[in-house]
């Protein structure tokens, strides 16, 4: 009856929860273990994260226990905590993601960086970009709020995703400056669009590797956002092939790839027969990241 009554009259304070969810994280294998318990009890709670620090004696709430209790199991059944929370940060900007979309990664604002590289200020205005597959919006409205003059296009096969990204060019303020539709790659396209650049993360990854991928990767995040094929090339072979048609003459086809693909990429272009120039961007990591291609 004392140890009962011992344990009722405990309170569990900020840095109790963050201490015993960090080691239970760290136990399951979850990456950043003290890190994600922060993000999420910092949601629970409302407040941003730095603000537990000056909090770390305040008990919760029997409420605030139970709702942060939920996000935990939902992170230990390998949940990504941008799913869980419902947005990620990309670029400059957030972004709503849901299980709709791709969460956008950091390897991706590699490929922002070289779209914005090649915009022409004197012409910027004339440009025409159009952004495939675009999921959460990341690519298109990124650029769109870093450039002004441009005229954007996005297009995506999924109209759950479609909504993702519309609400998010709402929120960032440039709704008015990309014209959504929806399209599987080039089908509601007019061969006579001639764009000044044509980007695109399309799905890289092997299928025969798609079962390898982490939990939190393969068990949530869209499959047809991320097989790319046997090889993991289908899709980026269909582009290079195709885009051409679509893009005017010195225009550009830029692609994020896969870590080992950069040589498959190359020999792609030279049998199009419709690029005179492939350049490569690495990532931090120096991987090949970002293939550019420019039609002669």
């Amino acid at each position: 009856m004392r140890k009962q009554t011992l344990q009722k009259a405990h309170q569990w304070t900020i840095l109790d929860v963050l201490t015993w969810t960090a080691e239970y994280f760290s136990a399951n294998h979850i990456d950043a273990p003290r890190l994600t318990a922060e993000i999420l009890l910092a949601e629970t709670i409302g407040v941003d994260r730095i603000d537990l620090y000056v909090r770390f004696e305040q008990p919760l709430t029997e409420d605030e226990r139970a709702r942060f209790r939920e996000l935990v199991k939902r992170r230990i059944r390998r949940e990504p905590t941008a799913y869980i929370l419902g947005r990620k940060d990309f670029w400059t900007i957030g972004l709503e993601v849901t299980h709709d979309v791709l969460i956008p990664r950091p390897e991706t604002e590699f490929l922002v960086e070289a779209v914005l590289e090649r915009i022409d200020e004197e012409h910027a205005h004339l440009m025409r970009i159009f952004d495939m597959g675009t999921g959460s919006g990341a690519i298109a409205i990124s650029l769109a709020c870093s450039r002004t003059s441009p005229v954007f296009f996005a297009s995506d096969s999924s109209p759950a995703a479609l909504s993702v990204a519309s609400r998010n060019a709402a929120a960032n303020g440039v709704a008015d400056r990309i014209r959504f539709f929806a399209s599987k790659w080039f089908e509601a396209v007019s061969k006579n669009a001639g764009f000044d650049m044509i980007v695109s993360n399309p799905p890289y990854i092997p299928s025969t590797r798609m079962a390898e991928l982490e939990p939190e990767v393969r068990d949530f995040e869209p499959a047809a956002a991320l097989d790319g094929g046997g090889d993991g090339l289908r899709d980026i072979a269909f582009l290079i092939g195709q885009a051409p048609e679509y893009l005017r003459s010195a225009g550009m086809l830029l692609l994020e790839i896969g870590h080992d693909q950069k040589e498959a990429v190359e020999a792609l272009a030279a049998r199009s027969q419709a690029f005179v120039d492939v350049f490569f961007r690495k990532d931090y990591g120096g991987h090949h990241r970002v293939a550019i291609l420019k039609k002669g």
